[in-house]
């Protein structure tokens, strides 16, 4: 058997012919000490800077400032001292910091342009100014530069050093950003003197490199790129493409390895396209899950179009293709109207299969004529608990209206707070103490309360996919906003009522995907009918 000689050893007979390399490694490595020399320079000057501002500043003052927001004497004092040290200096920015989590609240800033950030003023962080901020905001900080570039200045050398209180913990950071104008022509000029010593060292070495790994090494790969061609135009049919390379070295075992490759491609096709045939019935179900869920919930309005005592609206857009949130409403009797608000735990087709299930008992329980939320919820609860092997539970708004009167009981188990509106007056949330999810434990006995409607009064009652909704930056979307968006407009029906909220959640949530579902219904209590 020949003796195999691997691309390793061709390497370095390939090496030895390009001995000259070693003066572009060493060009190299006076260019790099050249950079560091120029680096430790600008950061000793902006550190100076920092420092001499940290030590003059009286750390006690920059509470008081941030807090309350006035300025003094001192504080024009420590910005005159900015500005002269920043002109004279021909600094950039100089300016002063408190750091926070997701952005910086600036206490001075030395800027005499209209774009000087005034006392409390909060800005994002820049690119790496988080990173530098909690390095620096430390009893003993490590002095370290950083360099950023600038669409205005160029390259932008930064410091911070902080600002000490009288107890010896940092309150704040004084930075310094420096031009680092001229520096990347001096280097490249620096650079250039030297290749051009070189360059003719190289050209002959590469020439000969060339031809060397031209036959050994260029050769083979153009033949394995070939057949990688030949190999994906070929995958629909059965012809095999192979390859055939002797060149006794790593090379040749490349070949030998895509030959088998190509093999096993085939079989991973077939494969896949079995998988992705499933995949699409799989989807087919859902979407059809998906109708079936939304066929489940009233969707026809005004689902009681000759009743004219209240007027009711609601409205369920699931995160995923089914969801667990649910609502429902329906007469009791000829005046008594329910009206149910859930949430199941969890996502996707569990949370929906509990769904169904929930609200079927919940509905079936109230319609036999029961009157009593914390009784509805009770036998529901008992039902659901059996074989929860899952352990999934529910959070359920019930309300039983009496509508010739307009009082009514009311149980939440675990769910939302709802939002009340007097005639003539503003949303408020009713906040009241909970009683447990149902489908928690067995033995739960709920709480209700009684409430009572005047004509003119609104209702509305919502999941928590409407609170909790974020935006790209994980703020929540609260039930502050909720209120103020449906204060909006007091007197709007209970459609326009939904479509206020949702429209302020996609403004607020922006291009974030939505995490949870998101249902929410409004009604209106005219009064008994004449």
């Amino acid at each position: 058997m020949k003796k195999r000689l691997t691309l390793t050893a061709k390497a370095l007979l390939s090496l030895t012919l390009m001995a000259a390399f070693i003066i572009v490694f060493t060009c190299l490595g006076i260019s790099f000490s050249f950079y560091l020399d120029m680096k430790e320079d600008y950061r000793r000057t902006a550190f100076s800077y920092t420092r001499t501002a940290a030590d003059f500043i009286n750390g006690d003052t920059i509470k008081k400032y941030y807090e309350t927001g006035e300025k003094d004497d001192y504080y024009y004092t420590i910005l005159d001292f900015l500005c002269s040290a920043r002109k004279e200096s021909n600094l950039k920015y100089y300016y002063v910091f408190i750091p926070f989590e997701n952005d910086v609240v600036y206490i001075w800033d030395a800027d005499n342009t209209e774009n000087a950030c005034d006392l409390g003023y909060h800005e994002p962080y820049l690119e790496n100014g988080k990173k530098t901020a909690e390095g620096a905001f430390k009893k003993d900080p490590k002095e370290e530069l950083t360099i950023n570039r600038d669409a205005v200045y160029g390259f932008i050398a930064s410091a911070c050093s902080p600002v000490f209180d009288s107890s010896g913990e940092p309150v704040a950071l004084v930075a310094v950003d420096m031009a680092m104008e001229g520096w990347i022509e001096s280097l490249v000029m620096f650079i250039s003197l030297e290749i051009l010593n070189v360059l003719l060292v190289i050209i002959v070495s590469m020439v000969v490199l060339y031809f060397i790994m031209r036959r050994s090494v260029i050769r083979p790969i153009e033949v394995i790129n070939a057949a990688a061609k030949d190999m994906v135009s070929a995958l629909d049919s059965e012809e095999k493409t192979s390859i055939e390379i002797h060149t006794r070295d790593e090379l040749e075992e490349l070949a030998g390895s895509f030959n088998q490759m190509n093999d096993e491609l085939r079989d991973y096709l077939i494969r896949l396209a079995a998988v992705t045939a499933e995949k699409e019935r799989i989807g087919a179900e859902l979407n059809v899950a998906t109708q079936i869920q939304a066929a489940m919930l009233p969707s026809v309005f005004p689902p009681f179009p000759d009743r004219k005592e209240f007027d009711i609206y609601a409205t369920m857009t699931p995160a995923k293709e089914v969801g667990g949130d649910f609502y429902d409403f329906f007469l009791i009797d000829d005046d008594h109207l329910a009206m149910l608000i859930a949430d199941v735990s969890g996502k996707g087709v569990p949370a929906a299969l509990f769904m169904v299930i929930a609200k079927t008992i919940i509905k079936n329980h109230a319609q036999l004529g029961e009157i009593s939320p914390a009784k509805i919820l009770m036998s529901a609860n008992e039902q659901l608990c059996e074989g929860n092997q899952a352990e999934l539970f529910v959070t359920v708004w019930l309300a039983v209206i009496e509508l010739s009167t307009g009082k009514g009981k009311a149980a939440n188990a675990g769910h939302e707070h709802p939002a009340l509106c007097r005639r003539d007056g503003k949303f408020e949330l009713i906040e009241y103490r909970h009683s447990p999810a149902v489908a928690t434990m067995d033995g739960i006995r709920f709480k209700e309360h009684d409430f009572e409607l005047y004509p003119g009064d609104k209702l509305f009652v919502y999941t928590d996919g409407v609170a909790e909704a974020t935006d790209a930056h994980d703020c929540l979307y609260g039930t502050e906003r909720m209120i103020d968006a449906l204060n909006k407009d007091p007197a709007a029906g209970p459609a326009e009522m939904l479509s206020a909220v949702k429209a302020s959640v996609d403004e607020f949530v922006g291009d974030a995907p939505q995490f949870d579902d998101l249902t929410m219904l409004g009604m209106v209590y005219y009064g008994p009918a004449k």
